[in-house]
């Protein structure tokens, strides 16, 4: 241990050592902010007497909970690992709801569901199929949620019939899923904090199962979260948070920058540490990141600097429109990495919102450049995974009606939507869940014989498979319902063949993967299924090791560096946001800037557009006001330079080679 500590910088070993309180580590973009949190559970474990089974690490997404593990792990071998929780906070909610669903009135064994089935319930209850309308409700009520606004209150104060009807669509919402004996991801949070305030005894047990908290990513908590945060804490102050307030980019999904102050208000003794070098950058790329976000308000004031050298010149194109701009990138690109036989994975192309990708696809294809997008469609939220997991989701949980009309009607058994409409109708006006309705006499009474029948080979089906689960393994569980309700054949008779073959492959694949995933951790069925579930919510996308260039939003990027970055479209309207703009508020923009500079190791290039097409209509734009902001230390603005006389010998020399390499 002493000699990972030697490796550590003066405040980073600070910030390992300091336990006698509550800590705030304000961590630049590139300090060692994992390296604290590893290091810091090794030192708790093997230097403070603490046990892993007290120790918890909580961080945002299963990627970064993994990663930090093995870490972990790493540098605590040789001593005992049992019980350490290294988890995303919905994975830990989940562990809380697990062992107190009864408090709550859940069985253990409650279901939750994803964006998808959250919509349908809302577009049901609103009776629209406007998306917009539905996402943006969707949007509101996890807002609301996740401070703690109940349908009640909003019924009680609601202005006009629009507010009184979005609250009654937020209470039947809610009423729907505790019918269906499900919970949505915000519920994963919130539940937890109204037991953890309705039962003190329930609270005491699990701040004392938890009796040291590490946070990362601190500055992305949204209010909920730092209530979970503060109710596990406030009796001890135990706890290392793990943040950096110019890097706070989602407010518009509720994280609230203002939690790093909330700290200071409520654990009086806390203590701060600024992590300021940086570990990734060259100072040409730091001096540039310091200069944009010293134009922000800070709750913390920091600069990052770093022993890397002052790396290269940092260069900023002007480039006609868009088509010019993603061609004029890609044979930049294209260029560098074949004068610098470099790797394809080593250059990132990064932009404000997913649409600007469309023009940088077809000039890489043009180009003949491999990429690859990040934040592209996730394996568990393939049709045929979420398919299958349906039926896993409806043996589990009998009452949950999505996975029901899933299931039902995929694939389709001869069941029509009239008679689905009556069971609907009957089972609501009974109160009671699609399954249980399907059997019992009312319904029989009003339902055809013919459909009748295809109703109840189908809830047979699913009891067999019920009684299956505690007998059979997974294996063989899941070959037999493939086998039974004829998937592979339905793919076939509904695709091409190219087509059926790659879905049939993912399913097999999705088969393997539980399979290893039972056998390796002594999961259960009703385990896997909640597991799955918040795979899907959680990861958003899959990881692909090709090489390949990597095209990014600004806020997918973060978290993630690459040796050569490029940063398109800086133009007023697009980064900063015309919201942004409208609002007078670019605060946020200007930190979605900061994490997008920081990505670069050794080569930053900014670009962006003279004019572009808005309704159809092309339109003169002004370049982002943050090009400016970075000042002029080691910086080339090509298009101020474009007439100037080239003086410096190496600059020409390296100009000749470009002209060479491009003639060859």
């Amino acid at each position: 241990m002493q000699n990972i500590l030697d490796k550590l910088n003066t405040e980073q070993d600070e910030a390992v050592r300091y336990i006698d309180g509550p800590l705030l580590v304000i961590a630049g973009a590139g300090s060692g902010k994992t390296r604290v949190i590893t290091q810091k559970i090794a030192y708790l474990i093997t230097k403070s007497g603490y046990a892993a089974k007290n120790i918890a690490a909580i961080t945002f997404t299963n990627k970064a909970a993994r990663e930090m593990e093995e870490r972990a792990n790493l540098a605590i071998q040789g001593y005992d690992n049992k019980g350490l929780t290294i988890t995303t906070f919905h994975s830990l909610g989940l562990k809380i709801l697990k062992q107190e669903a009864n408090l709550l009135g859940y069985k253990t064994n409650f279901s939750i569901l994803d964006s998808y089935d959250c919509s349908k319930i809302i577009s049901d209850n609103l009776t629209t199929t406007d998306k917009a309308l539905v996402r943006e409700l969707q949007t509101q009520i996890s807002l609301w949620k996740n401070s703690f606004i109940t349908p009640e209150y909003l019924l009680s104060t609601a202005k006009d019939d629009v507010e009184q009807t979005r609250a009654l669509v937020y209470q039947q919402y809610q009423d729907t899923l505790k019918t269906y004996q499900a919970v949505d991801f915000d519920d994963l949070i919130v539940l937890p904090i109204h037991l953890f305030e309705n039962n003190m005894e329930v609270l005491y047990k699990w701040q004392q199962k938890i009796q040291y908290l590490l946070i990362d990513e601190y500055q992305d908590t949204n209010e909920s979260q730092y209530r979970l945060i503060k109710l596990l804490c406030e009796r001890s102050g135990k706890f290392t948070a793990v943040g950096d307030d110019d890097q706070s980019v989602y407010g518009w999904r509720g994280a609230r920058v203002e939690n790093l102050q909330l700290l200071n208000d409520d654990f009086k003794q806390l203590k701060v540490i600024k992590l300021e070098q940086n570990y990734r950058s060259t100072n040409t790329i730091l001096r540039a990141a310091n200069n944009v976000i010293h134009n922000n308000p800070n709750l913390f004031e920091k600069k990052l600097w770093s022993q890397l050298g002052t790396g290269e010149a940092i260069r900023i194109m002007g480039c006609k429109n868009d088509e010019a701009e993603a061609d004029l990138v890609v044979r930049k690109l294209a260029l560098h990495q074949s004068m610098n036989n470099t790797k394809l994975s080593d250059y990132a192309i990064l932009y404000r919102s997913n649409y600007q990708s469309r023009v940088l696809e077809q000039a890489l294809r043009n180009h003949q450049v491999l990429y690859a997008i990040s934040g592209g469609q996730s394996f568990f939220e393939k049709s045929e995974i979420k398919d299958i997991c349906a039926y896993l989701r409806l043996m589990v949980n009998e009452d949950d009606d999505t996975a029901f009309i899933r299931s039902i009607t995929t694939p389709r058994r001869g069941i029509g939507n009239v008679t689905l409409d009556k069971l609907t109708s009957y089972a609501k006006s009974r109160s009671i869940s699609l399954f249980e309705a399907l059997f019992e006499e009312g319904f029989v009474a009003i339902c055809n014989p013919t459909q009748l029948e295809d109703l109840y080979d189908f809830g047979n089906l699913i009891n067999d498979f019920q009684q299956q689960m505690p007998r059979v393994s997974v294996l063989e569980l899941l070959n037999d319902l493939l086998i039974k309700i004829g998937y592979e054949s339905y793919l076939y008779e509904n695709e091409t063949v190219s087509g059926a073959e790659k879905k049939w492959g993912n399913v097999l694949q999705l088969v393997t993967w539980l399979d290893k995933k039972a056998t390796n951790s002594d999961k259960n069925i009703a385990d896997l299924v909640q597991m799955l579930n918040l795979i899907s919510i959680l990861e958003g996308k899959t990881e692909e090791t090709v090489d390949a260039v990597k095209l990014s939003t600004l806020h997918a990027a973060k978290g993630l560096e690459f040796p050569f970055v490029y940063l398109i479209s800086c133009e007023e309207g697009i980064v900063p946001h015309q919201e942004s703009i409208n609002s007078g508020s670019v605060e946020e923009e200007r930190r979605l800037f900061y994490v997008g500079i920081t990505r670069a190791r050794n080569e930053l290039t900014l670009s962006y557009c003279k004019e572009r097409k808005t309704a159809g209509e092309l339109k003169m734009v002004e370049r982002s006001r943050f090009l400016d902001e970075m000042g002029d230390d080691n910086l080339i603005d090509e298009s101020k330079r474009k007439h100037e006389k080239i003086t410096d010998n190496n600059e020409l020399q390296s100009r000749l080679q470009q002209l060479k390499n491009l003639l060859n």
